[in-house]
């Protein structure tokens, strides 16, 4: 049978390298009907790549379907702008997600009517567009397949991933008999969104068998492709405990959704062990943080049992500037968690310019942050310089120190055993990932497993699949 008559997909990215993750898979059936489905529709948080947010290089009232991974605002944060531009149809999530996504989205139009009052210019999408964006969003367990379409060509099935509650990996399968009933292979896509093997709040269940049995093309991302997990230093725990024990005050940037509350979990758990002393005030600041640990203290979040009461001792919310405020000019040691996590928004803004030039504190990083944002330009100057800080110039007195341990994002070695079991890689195509990092995880893709094709996801390439892999790669033509 040739190529021609045979169904086959396209996978277009739209993102260069880490953030804004958007993926377009139009698909074409042998009688010509075709399909268009969008994987994740996240903001830029990249400076250089901002102006990408505003860019749709396709008409949304087309798009037929949208799925979601994960809730980050790098792969949902702009939604009510397709939504704001013509998208009418269901927008497909875990179930755990669809109780995450309003608050998310609410959060992401706050920072989007900050930003364009700084800018003067208008907001990419208002509040009504967030209201009409959570009428389309639709929740589907873990597990259960279903269909897009009523013709019953593409089915979908959410697994569980580890990155955080409610994200999912996505087994998409294009099937299609003609006219005369005529069986043409299946079209098995992997999406793997942002992930990892592993969650402190629940056990990840691998997938099962019968999905690593298939002929697959998977999109994998890279985020950490050019680390193994043995690389990584674990200085979390004896960093925070030496600063309490020098009395200092510390301050922990961290993302509303997953890292507030894992953070939580290891300060109980060293107050319970006897290692944090419990007179240590901590505090919780960024009404979104807030929002996410109340849902998860409520709802469980497919959480275990165990992990459900994660509060530590002596803790408290920040609820008002006149709170913060007092912690900001008080020199007693504590512990402050605050939004967000790359330092650029929320509490942080604010937070700081003020401990950056106390040689008394400790601000420690805890995740991946982007080229642009306050996390990268404080890791990227030397200690005693003058840093630009959420517009004030200031030197940089206090420690600022970073982890990847309790990254979200799965390493070099944990990526190439999520493709180990599968049995028949047709190709895999490797997205999510600074350039760099890309190439060298591409590259060991190549010499550590038998997949048969490898490529790169990018503005520059796109990729034409069929049940039997490649097809070709064409050129793009995004501006």
């Amino acid at each position: 049978m040739g190529n021609s008559s045979r169904p086959y997909v396209d996978v277009i990215a739209f993102n260069k390298e880490v953030t804004g993750s958007r993926n377009l898979v139009p698909i074409t059936f042998p009688n010509g009907t075709k399909k268009k489905i969008l994987v994740d529709f996240g903001i830029y948080q990249e400076s250089e790549y901002s102006e990408l947010n505003k860019s749709l290089p396709f008409d949304p009232s087309t798009i037929d379907y949208v799925l979601i991974t994960h809730t980050h605002a790098d792969h949902i944060g702009c939604l009510p702008y397709l939504v704001k531009n013509g998208y009418r149809g269901d927008i497909h999530m875990s179930e755990s997600a669809t109780k995450l996504i309003p608050y998310a989205l609410q959060d992401n139009c706050n920072v989007e009517k900050n930003n364009s009052e700084m800018l003067n210019q208008p907001p990419l999408y208002t509040e009504a567009d967030v209201d009409e964006t959570l009428k389309h969003v639709k929740g589907h367990p873990f597990e259960k397949s279903f269909w897009l379409d009523e013709d019953k060509n593409i089915k979908v099935t959410f697994f569980m991933n580890g990155h955080l509650p409610g994200a999912v990996i996505i087994l998409m399968q294009i099937k299609y008999h003609d006219y005369s009933n005529k069986h043409y292979d299946d079209i098995n896509l992997i999406f793997t969104g942002d992930y990892n093997n592993k969650n402190m709040f629940f056990d990840v269940k691998p997938l099962p068998k019968w999905v690593h049995q298939l002929p697959v093309s998977i999109i994998q991302e890279s985020t950490y492709g050019d680390m193994n997990s043995t690389d990584i230093e674990y200085v979390f725990e004896k960093n925070i405990l030496d600063a309490v024990s020098s009395k200092k005050k510390i301050l922990i940037p961290v993302f509303s959704l997953g890292r507030s509350q894992e953070v939580m979990l290891l300060l109980k758990k060293w107050q319970d062990e006897g290692k944090l002393d419990k007179s240590i005030p901590i505090y919780l600041d960024g009404k979104l943080a807030i929002k996410y640990t109340e849902l998860y203290l409520r709802d469980g979040l497919d959480n275990r049992e165990e992990c459900r009461k994660f509060l530590p001792e002596n803790f408290s919310y920040i609820s008002s500037k006149a709170e913060r405020n007092s912690i900001i000019e008080s020199n007693e040691c504590s512990i402050l968690l605050a939004t967000s996590g790359m330092g650029s928004n929320g509490p942080c803004r604010t937070l700081i310019p003020q401990y950056l030039k106390n040689p008394n504190v400790v601000i420690h990083f805890t995740g991946y942050c982007a080229e642009g944002t306050m996390g990268r330009r404080l890791y990227d100057c030397q200690h005693g310089e003058i840093v630009d800080c959420c517009g004030l110039r200031v030197q940089k007195l206090a420690c600022v120190l970073f982890t990847a341990e309790m990254s979200a994002h799965a390493k070099a070695n944990e990526l190439i055993g999520f493709l180990t079991p599968f049995e028949h890689i047709k190709l895999v195509l490797v997205n999510h990932g600074t350039n760099k990092k890309k190439d060298i995880y591409s590259n060991r893709v190549v010499h550590d497993t038998h997949a048969k094709d490898v490529g790169i996801l990018g503005r520059d390439y796109f990729y034409r699949i069929d049940a039997y892999g490649l097809r070709k790669t064409l050129t793009t033509k995004f501006q």
